[in-house]
């Protein structure tokens, strides 16, 4: 049961963190005091211990410290009753890959690898021991597994505008739908799966209310971060957790 002051979780990579998007609350994680897991807390009432980190792989959740912090896994107790985890894409290399290709110039961008669909079979495993490692560290928790929000445009084709090879766009497409497959998979071993495909469409990066941004060549980022969630992303994910949570 979920109920004001519980105990919430938030694990997860960049997708849950939320570099570039202000507030900053841990400028070393890349984390934002206006990601989705800030929301929902806020708007539940949940007492957070958000443990999301930008560029943490599965392995990070589990067992490998990060930048001088412990496992994500850490910070799940007996009494936490909500956990939710945004987590895998770094597993395969997907939004890096992406990254890479957009900063490449033209006559080399093609050699930039964009994962195939097989390379997420790997995810959905190592996701599936998140679930159970969460379940056994507090098992009366809800568990939520919250899908990456599309780069693409679910209701787009193509590249869409972005510094994409046809068959990079044709790839990067497929690794979503892979990625959200290894999610759902994931979610039999106990957990629930927070699907946000559909409710993308229309809000890709060119669309008046993008709930992701587009490729800025700079480095070090400063401000919006390329391919990733915007504030906007953020409050979308944050409303279709807590109805989830209502379900």
């Amino acid at each position: 049961m979920i109920f004001e002051g519980a105990g919430y979780v938030a694990m997860g990579s960049s997708f849950a963190a939320g570099p570039g998007i202000a507030p900053a609350a841990d400028r070393r994680a890349g984390r934002s005091a206006a990601n989705y897991p800030h929301l929902v807390a806020a708007a539940l009432g949940l007492r957070l211990t958000d443990v999301t980190f930008s560029g943490a792989t599965t392995a990070h959740l589990l067992d490998a410290p990060q930048r001088g912090r412990p496992p994500q896994i850490a910070a799940v107790r007996p009494d936490t009753r909500l956990v939710t985890v945004t987590a895998g894409g770094n597993d395969a290399g997907y939004i890096g890959s992406l990254i890479k290709a957009g900063a490449l110039p033209g006559p080399f961008r093609r050699s930039a690898r964009i994962p195939e669909a097989a390379a997420f079979d790997a995810v959905a495993a190592s996701l599936a021991r998140v679930v159970r490692a969460v379940r056994a560290h507090a098992p009366g928790a809800r568990v939520l597994l919250v899908d990456y929000l599309p780069v693409l445009d679910p209701a787009t084709s193509g590249a869409d505008g972005l510094p994409l090879t046809p068959e990079q766009a044709r790839r990067a497409r497929a690794a979503a739908a892979a990625l959200t497959s290894a999610f759902r998979r994931a979610a039999g071993e106990g957990a629930e799966f927070v699907e946000v495909a559909d409710a993308a469409r229309g809000h890709g990066h060119r669309s008046p209310a993008p709930w992701t941004t587009g490729f800025a060549r700079s480095w070090p980022f400063r401000g919006a971060v390329p391919y990733h969630p915007t504030g906007a992303g953020m409050e979308a994910l944050a409303a279709l957790v807590v109805d989830r949570l209502a379900a």
